[in-house]
């Protein structure tokens, strides 16, 4: 059996391919840059030479690529966009139009003159990831599952927060199943609001398996788990310190599977918070006192609590489990307050939301379920790689 996770970020885009029959760290990995990365390089070097450029494809993740943008149009250059590509912009597409952008059908892009820039927008790309792992030989071809993850602050109606929006939809998958795994959906059940996960299951095209999607901040909370230290503890913080946004669970074990039922949460912009304002969140979703609005209203997305009774902090090596690109933000220093514990899970942090992913198409798809968790759990064969076509 073998899956291909991969997680979307601001900075990279982390893969790894699952083979069923090679223990889990012989898996093999790319670290690369995220597709936001490289349509904010490609704009940038349209911008230098002074040319027009044309944005077609679907909604991807925007920072990067949409500051891009925004620059070439303050340096006076035409930008044109088709309607969902511009939706990467901002899901209200006036605003987008305001910013000085060129809204275009179909057929118009496609009479634009020969020297504008096409520049196609999308977050997954099955086809390229395909021809570097066929540079190394290495055929993607009978795949079993393909998994994706990328945040997805999903599409506000006007006049409505996208933090509060996105906070909104948290806690109504939370209770409707207590589970991290909750977030991740075949692509046929993909929420129509979560429209940057729509668009990722439409850039994939006719891929000949099943597709399971997945937001990238628990997914990456999940994989974490499966460090051992983190994995045994029963009630324990874990936090993923991303470019972007920081998301913070407080687990517990009175759910459907010990240490990872979510009794709090909070999640925040990363540029927003330093190391005092993060172990002060940290410290009031473990003694159950942080509210929603004191995260909102600090420019944050929220906060929810689902457990009244104090977890107690400082009765073990570490009191929270980190991980994510932005980790670094926890190092160890005499001002400290709390004890972090720096998450690697089968001794890699970078691909923690692969293997989140992977656990999360277990429970997405039951007929792939037996042989991943077995592998997750180390009852890998351990087929040695050279023995496997």
């Amino acid at each position: 059996m073998r899956v291909l996770t991969v997680d979307i970020g601001t900075g990279t885009q982390d893969i790894y391919l699952y083979d069923s029959r090679l223990d889990i760290e012989n898996g093999y990995k790319l670290i690369l840059p995220s597709p936001t990365m490289m349509a904010n390089r490609r704009i940038r070097t349209a911008t230098r030479s002074r040319r027009p450029i044309l944005i077609t494809g679907c909604q991807m993740g925007g920072g990067p690529s949409a500051w891009a943008v925004e620059a070439h149009v303050r340096a006076g250059l035409a930008t044109f966009a088709t309607e969902d590509a511009a939706l990467t912009l901002n899901d209200e597409l006036e605003k987008v139009q305001a910013l000085g952008i060129t809204l275009v059908s179909d057929d118009e892009a496609a009479h634009l003159p020969a020297d504008v820039l096409r520049i196609d927008f999308r977050d997954f790309d099955f086809e390229a990831i395909t021809r570097a792992f066929g540079i190394f030989g290495v055929s993607l071809g009978g795949l079993d599952a393909i998994a994706v993850a990328a945040f997805d602050h999903g599409a506000a109606p006007p006049g409505v927060s996208d933090r509060q929006f996105r906070f909104d939809y948290l806690d109504r998958r939370i209770r409707e199943r207590n589970a991290l795994s909750a977030f991740g959906y075949p692509a046929a059940e993909i929420p129509p609001a979560m429209s940057r996960l729509q668009a990722v299951a439409a850039s994939a095209g006719n891929v000949d398996c099943p597709l399971v999607v997945m937001d990238s901040a628990p997914a990456a909370i999940l994989g974490a788990l499966f460090d051992p230290a983190a994995g045994r503890r029963k009630q324990k913080l874990i936090a993923n310190i991303g470019n972007f946004h920081t998301l913070a669970f407080r687990l517990g074990d009175s759910g459907e599977r010990p240490g990872t039922d979510i009794e709090g949460v909070f999640e925040h912009h990363t540029g927003e918070i330093n190391l005092p304002k993060l172990e002060a969140l940290l410290i009031a979703l473990a003694d159950g006192s942080l509210s929603h609005e004191a995260v909102f209203n600090d420019m944050g997305h929220g906060a929810l609590m689902y457990a009244s009774k104090p977890m107690k902090l400082g009765k073990d090596s570490f009191d929270v489990v980190v991980t994510g690109p932005r980790r670094s933000m926890m190092r160890v220093n005499p001002t400290q307050a709390l004890r972090p514990y720096f998450a690697v899970p089968f001794g890699d942090m970078m691909i923690a939301g692969c293997f989140g992913l992977l656990a999360a198409t277990a429970d997405v798809l039951p007929a792939l379920g037996e042989t991943i968790r077995r592998s997750l759990g180390g009852g890998g064969r351990g087929t040695a790689p050279w023995d496997v076509d």
